[in-house]
């Protein structure tokens, strides 16, 4: 791996993930919100900002995200259920990934081995839930395994040797997850990077389409 790129480089993982990369040799190109004015949910922001890169992208990462939007807590039952919050999640954290692989394929490798990964988060399994609860952010985890899941079976017609996949990399100490990480062990974002840097360190053609934890376990869809 030696040229990686990464959409949400100032928020707490992508920037472990940009850092680790760095530390081991990588030139990393990072693209966010907050520096860049990159919005994930408009599609004319993804479509300038990935259009004025060159590549080719050995790995390309997806780091955005966001449990919250505009106050929009993870619900309990579904009698707090909102369509705008279920909407704003499924922009955010389903929409948003597939736009940028929609417009970052000119920026992947077809004659060698490459990665696009999502973070995508295990709530999002359908088979794994037990609790219920958190009705819109598990659709829109769902959400995007599904549509990762089927673009990396378009893709790897066209792109033989990449591994598009989706990873859950765990509960994070960041800003993001500080208000729901009470009743779950964590990992500080460097542990994380260090272990999502690993797995997709790893990935073979043959993993596209895939669910992953950060131990490089297939999570059940």
């Amino acid at each position: 791996m030696n040229n990686a790129l990464i959409i949400g480089d100032s928020g707490g993982i992508g920037g472990a993930v940009a850092a680790r990369l760095r530390a081991t040799g990588v030139v990393v190109t990072g693209l966010s919100r907050s520096h860049d004015g990159l919005d994930v949910t408009d599609e004319v922001s993804v479509r300038r900002a990935l259009g004025g890169l060159s590549g080719p992208f050995d790995l390309i990462l997806v780091a955005t995200g966001a449990l919250e939007i505009q106050g929009a807590e993870p619900e309990k039952s579904l009698k707090t259920l909102d369509a705008k919050a279920l909407a704003d999640q499924y922009l955010l954290n389903a929409i948003g990934p597939v736009m940028v692989l929609k417009h970052a394929q000119h920026l992947l490798p077809r004659d060698r081995p490459a990665v696009f990964a999502v973070l995508s988060a295990r709530v999002g399994s359908i088979t794994d839930n037990r609790l219920g609860g958190w009705y819109s952010y598990r659709a829109a985890k769902a959400g995007v395994n599904q549509l990762i899941h089927t673009a990396a079976v378009e893709l790897g017609r066209t792109h033989p040797q990449l591994a598009c996949v989706c990873l859950h990399p765990g509960t994070v100490e960041t800003e993001f997850t500080a208000k729901y990480a009470a009743r779950h062990p964590t990992v500080t974002a460097e542990h994380a990077a260090e272990r999502l840097v690993a797995v997709m360190s790893g990935l073979l053609a043959k993993d596209t389409g895939k669910f992953l934890d950060y131990a490089g376990q297939e999570i059940p869809w």
